[in-house]
């Protein structure tokens, strides 16, 4: 549980963060914690980025990189970090944030992005997806989130599963093993399409195999060994962008389990305890190393310093876990 202090602390920030500490951690009354989520639209990092919407439909002229990128410049080279900045990720964030799909429906966004944004990748249409397991996984739940039919791409993900049950984007390549970041985010994409949906038999069977692909590891070792995967998997940054870490997937399980009332499961008791361990004598937990790349603002500290998004992230895991575990 979280101390007084912490909460306080918490609490001193931006809306888009403080809406989700008064919901989840501190139990504030819906009327509380809805007012300051409406807030989003009008105050702080949502209003921002908002504000940073081209006339067409998107951010940064481009699907999932800006119009500016140049893919043979040295934003382009390897450690250089991708942009951040493109239409993609601009939805994510505000999703994630909890902004009020109504403030992007009144502005066109989906028809707009319809008719003017395509992938980079082959040029393909935006609603539709590409190849990429994250992207398509993105794009069904701002798809949802914004009231588009995205049947087809959650279709795409019960086509594109592979053997051990899980996904891998490099499947274009020939990999025929999932990788944990890519089955974690097309999870996200699944347990989105359920929420709004109900899911069908076979979303919902795809949904458990992928879970099952991740607890069988414990979210975080290799099946043939049990080593850890990589040392990814302890390091916690806000945001979380693509990649997976403990944290990042026990938040995941904590929001199927909103969905369903399942039980926390027993496998994740050692990526649990990864977290537990990251927390510091304060309650806090610390920034770790980004990712790289072009932002249009900043929206969390520094690698180092104390971080309120993976405070909130590490305590209600916690919470949650211990809770159940009582």
């Amino acid at each position: 549980m979280a101390t007084s202090a912490l909460l306080t602390w918490l609490l001193d920030a931006d809306p888009a963060l403080r809406w989700q500490v008064e919901r989840d951690l501190v139990g504030d009354p819906p009327e509380v914690w809805e007012a300051t989520r409406a807030s989003v639209a009008t105050e702080g990092f949502g209003a921002r980025l908002l504000a940073l919407q081209d006339p067409d439909g998107r951010w940064a002229g481009g699907a999932f990189f800006p119009a500016d990128f140049d893919f043979h410049g040295p934003e382009a080279a390897e450690g250089a970090g991708q942009p951040w900045t493109a239409t993609t990720w601009s939805l994510n964030s505000l999703r994630e944030w909890g902004l009020d799909p109504a403030v992007l429906r009144e502005r066109r966004t989906a028809e707009l992005l319809a008719e003017n944004c395509r992938w980079e990748y082959g040029d393909l249409p935006y609603w539709g997806g590409e190849v990429d397991c994250c992207i398509n996984s993105w794009t069904v739940a701002n798809g949802l989130w914004l009231g588009v039919d995205v049947t087809g791409n959650v279709d795409w993900f019960l086509e594109h599963r592979l053997p051990d049950g899980g996904w891998n984007c490099q499947w274009v390549d020939g990999s025929t093993r999932s990788s944990f970041h890519s089955t974690l985010n097309s999870l996200k994409g699944l347990l989105a399409h359920e929420v709004v949906t109900g899911g069908t038999d076979a979303t919902r069977a795809a949904r458990r195999s992928g879970e099952e692909y991740l607890l069988r590891r414990g979210l975080f070792r290799r099946l043939s060994t049990g080593e850890q995967v990589a040392p990814w998997a302890d390091r916690f940054a806000y945001p979380f962008r693509w990649s997976c870490s403990v944290l990042n997937a026990a938040e995941y399980f904590r929001q199927v389990a909103l969905l369903d009332g399942a039980p926390p499961d027993p496998r994740m008791a050692d990526a649990i305890e990864l977290i537990r361990a990251a927390r510091q004598p304060d309650g806090s937990w610390r920034q770790g190393h980004r990712h790289q790349g072009r932002v249009w603002f900043e929206v969390d500290v520094p690698e180092g310093e104390p971080s309120k998004w993976l405070t909130l992230s590490g305590t209600r895991v916690l919470d949650w876990w211990d809770g159940q575990q009582a």
